[in-house]
């Protein structure tokens, strides 16, 4: 029997073992840093940034789905960004990732939010096509763009001798 329901605190290391088993299945296992002490702070904590949906299957965690509050500008409405969502493959096949998609999709809806997005790899196809079963739409027109490290920090710093004068 399938249970969905809201990450706890004591769940921290369940959600770091989840996101193991993502980046290993999109092939990059040694990128997670996230620590507990990062669940803890950042989806439990004083500055939350983040909610967590966790998937049982008679117990067992068979699941889940990281997400965050997004606005959009046009619409002026809040939106709703799903980061990671992952199913075990031993879970896979049973209704899993539909079902905590509907449970996102309910709380956008309840809390009079307009979107719900999220970012697919392009190899990934048994996902594309499990989204676009659902009515998802593939925003082709639109690219990614990521700033980390030392470019992040290489941005911050431009200007910043004007920045701090001005």
């Amino acid at each position: 029997m399938l249970t969905i329901r809201e990450a706890r605190p004591e769940d921290a290391s369940v959600v770091i073992g989840l996101i193991q088993a993502l980046a290993e299945y999109e092939r990059e296992p040694d990128a997670v840093k996230i620590t507990e002490a990062d669940v803890l702070a950042h989806g439990f904590g004083d500055a939350k940034v983040f909610s967590c949906l966790l998937a049982e299957w008679d117990g067992a965690t068979a699941g889940f789905a990281l997400y965050f509050p997004t606005f959009s500008t046009w619409e002026g409405k809040p939106g709703i960004y799903l980061e990671d969502l992952y199913v075990h493959p031993e879970f896979r096949g049973r209704g899993i990732g539909k079902a905590l998609m509907m449970n996102i999709a309910r709380i956008a809806i309840e809390k009079g939010y307009t979107r719900f997005q999220w970012q697919v790899l392009d190899w990934n196809t048994p996902s594309i096509d499990f989204y676009e079963s659902i009515g998802a739409v593939h925003m082709k027109e639109w690219y990614t763009y990521r700033l980390t490290g030392e470019a992040l920090h290489k941005l911050a710093a431009i200007g910043e001798d004007r920045t701090a004068q001005g």
